[in-house]
C-alpha cells in the first residue's frame, strides 16, 4: 500500500497550508507551494516552506495538500485532477460535508480523495503566523468517503503522521456537527461578547482583567476567514447558536427576577454556572483524556527582556516541569503576573525555589 510522501504540493499558504509545509520539510520531504496570493508564497518559500510548483514542467506530487476555504474546495480539487497534479488529494478546510457533495456533483474522483481537518490553529492567520509544530498532539479529523481507495487513506494518513497530529476517522455530517459546538459556534459567542467592548465607556475598558480576554481572545480572527467557515456549516452552528440563545435568555429572565427581588431566582443561575462547570470538566487534558488538576503558582514577574528566560531557569534547576502558562499583565504597571500550572505534588518545592532566588510569589 503505497504511503510514503516523497514530494507534497500544498496549495494555498496560509496559517494552516504553511504549517504544513513547514512540518513536512522538517522531515526532509519536498513541499512544493502554490496560491493566487504570490506574496503569500514568497513569504512562505523565505520561511523555508518549500519552492514554488511549476505546475507544466514540475513533478507530479506524491499528495495534494488542498488549503483553501470551504467554498472552493471542489473546484480546486477538479482542477488539480484534471492537471494530473498528483496521486492523491486532501484538504484542511474546517467543514467536510458541503465541500464532499460539491465535490460529487462536479465529478471529481472520489477514488484519489479523502477529505481531512486539522483541529488545531491560531487567532492569528498568514503565513507568517505559521508554525512546524502547530499540529502536534491535535485531532485529525479524516472524512473518506466509501469511494476512497485505502492508498488514499494511508497517503493522508502518513501526512497526519508527519505533522504529528492524532488521526480521528469520523462521518462527514457527524464532523460539521461537532465541530459547530467546539469550535465555530464558540467563534460566534466569543464574537457576540467582544462586540460589547465595541461601544463600552473607557472606565470599563480600563478595568478588562484577564476573564474578558480568556473569552475574546479567539475573536480577533479574520472575518472574511469565518464568514466562510460559518458559511458552509450553518446549520449545525445555528442549532448550537439557538441552544445557546436559550440559555442565555433564561439566564436574562432569572437575572431580572433577581434584580426585582425575587430570591428564588438564583436556583436557575447556579443550575446553569453548575453545568458550565460541568461542560468544562469535560474538556480533555493536553495528553487527551480527563483533565489533570494542576496547582498553580503566581509569580511577579517584571515587563523586561529575558524574564521568563530567568523564570523557565528555575523550573529547570528544581526539576518541576511547567504544564501550562499564563501571564496577566498589570495595566499602567512595568510588571504582571506569570501563572505557572504545575502538578500538585511541584507546586511547594516551586515556590520554595522561587523565593530563595527573590522572585516574588504571592
Amino acid at each position: 500500500m503505497a504511503s510514503a510522501l516523497r514530494t507534497v504540493l500544498v496549495v494555498g499558504t496560509g496559517l494552516i497550508g504553511t504549517s504544513v509545509a513547514l512540518a513536512l520539510r522538517q522531515h526532509d520531504v519536498r513541499v512544493l507551494l502554490a496560491d493566487r496570493d504570490q506574496a503569500a508564497v514568497r513569504l512562505a518559500r523565505e520561511l523555508g516552506a518549500g519552492e514554488d510548483w511549476q505546475p507544466e514542467s514540475g513533478p507530479r506530487a506524491d499528495l495534494a495538500v488542498i488549503s483553501v476555504p470551504p467554498a472552493h474546495v471542489a473546484t480546486e480539487l477538479l482542477d488539480l485532477q484534471q492537471r494530473d497534479a498528483a496521486a492523491y488529494y486532501t484538504d484542511v478546510a474546517s467543514v467536510k460535508a458541503e465541500p464532499i457533495h460539491r465535490a460529487a456533483q462536479l465529478d471529481c474522483d472520489l477514488r484519489t480523495y479523502v477529505a481531512s481537518h486539522p483541529l488545531a490553529g491560531r487567532e492569528r492567520s498568514g503565513p507568517g503566523a505559521a508554525r512546524a509544530d502547530l499540529f502536534l498532539g491535535r485531532p485529525w479529523a479524516l472524512c473518506p468517503t466509501p469511494e476512497a481507495a485505502p492508498e488514499a487513506r494511508a497517503a493522508v494518513l502518513r501526512l497526519v503522521e508527519l505533522c504529528g497530529g492524532n488521526p480521528v476517522v469520523v462521518d462527514a455530517a457527524e464532523h460539521d456537527r461537532a465541530v459547530a459546538v467546539v469550535s465555530h459556534a464558540p467563534h460566534v459567542a466569543a464574537s457576540a461578547v467582544a462586540a460589547r467592548l465595541a461601544d463600552a465607556p473607557e472606565v470599563a475598558l480600563g478595568l478588562a482583567g484577564q476573564g474578558v480576554r480568556d473569552v475574546t481572545r479567539i475573536a480577533g480572527s479574520d472575518p472574511g476567514l469565518w464568514l466562510g467557515i460559518l458559511s458552509g456549516n450553518a446549520a449545525p452552528v445555528a442549532e448550537v447558536l439557538e441552544a445557546v440563545s436559550r440559555d442565555l435568555a433564561e439566564a436574562a429572565t432569572a437575572l431580572r427576577s433577581l434584580a426585582g427581588g425575587d430570591g428564588t431566582a438564583t436556583d436557575d443561575i447556579t443550575h446553569l454556572l453548575k453545568r458550565g462547570v460541568a461542560g468544562h470538566d469535560r474538556i480533555p487534558g493536553k495528553h487527551g483524556g480527563p483533565a489533570p488538576a494542576y496547582v498553580v503558582v503566581q509569580v511577579v514577574i517584571g515587563d523586561r527582556p529575558g524574564q521568563l528566560a530567568r523564570l523557565f531557569q528555575v523550573c529547570d534547576e528544581v526539576g518541576v516541569n511547567v504544564e501550562d502558562v499564563r501571564l496577566e499583565h498589570a495595566p499602567g504597571l512595568p510588571l504582571g503576573i506569570a501563572e505557572l500550572s504545575v502538578q500538585p505534588d511541584a507546586a511547594a518545592v516551586l515556590s520554595q525555589a522561587l523565593r530563595e532566588r527573590g522572585w516574588q510569589v504571592p
